[in-house]
């Protein structure tokens, strides 16, 4: 690695990094509209997953692109990782938007959007702060975006826990027993998509340090 600092680089990376940080932020923007303007449920949810095919198009690239490369701009373990939980992110998101539209949920969890708006901001970062990926000089500025992220996700989980607290709340029969049970599915994955924002923050984070 140390050798490969000054041998050519393959900008191709960071570049489909950065975009896929790019369409996981506007994966989150999707959810969150869905979340917000509960109408025209399938065709947004439906908007979601091919946001997420696209994701899964970009995650394709990257390996191919891994594959056929012989010097590489850091560690492949940390292209792989970085790929991986990049993709993942983009999951949590569309099986949320799913399930909605499995469960033909009439109307979600007040909470639902608070929390995929928290998704939405750490998204933004995300797409912020990819593009120094390959920036030695800029760690301290990409530790601040990674704070944020951290600080959201807190947020998330605050937002989470108050729902567990009340999920069952004035439940008296099955059917409510079923609604209450699918919302809290749906609120642990949007709750998931934010825990993995932050583990591709502090994936970018070590890498960005690893190769200062």
């Amino acid at each position: 690695m140390v050798l490969s600092k000054f041998m050519p680089q393959n900008p191709k990376f960071s570049a489909k990094f950065t975009e896929a940080a790019a369409n996981a932020h506007v994966t989150a923007r999707a959810l969150v509209d869905l979340l917000e303007n509960y109408t025209d449920v399938e065709a947004k949810v439906q908007r979601v997953r091919d946001l997420e095919h696209e994701g899964d198009r970009l995650s394709r690239e990257v390996t191919n692109l891994l594959a056929e490369s012989f010097i590489v701009p850091f560690d492949r373990e940390d292209i792989i990782s970085l790929n991986n939980e990049l993709d993942d992110l983009v999951d949590y998101m569309e099986e949320a938007a799913r399930r909605l539209s499995l469960y033909r949920v009439e109307r979600p969890l007040p909470q639902m959007a608070p929390l995929a708006r928290v998704v939405e901001q750490q998204c933004a970062l995300l797409a912020q702060g990819m593009p120094l990926i390959e920036s030695a000089g800029r760690v301290r500025e990409l530790a601040e975006l990674a704070q944020q992220i951290r600080a959201l996700e807190d947020e998330g989980d605050r937002i989470s826990d108050d729902v567990q607290r009340g999920l069952y709340d004035g439940v008296q029969d099955v059917q409510g027993m079923i609604r209450a049970m699918r919302g809290g599915e749906i609120v642990g994955l949007i709750e998931d998509a934010s825990d993995q924002a932050q583990r591709v923050a502090k994936t970018v984070e070590s890498i960005l340090l690893k190769n200062a």
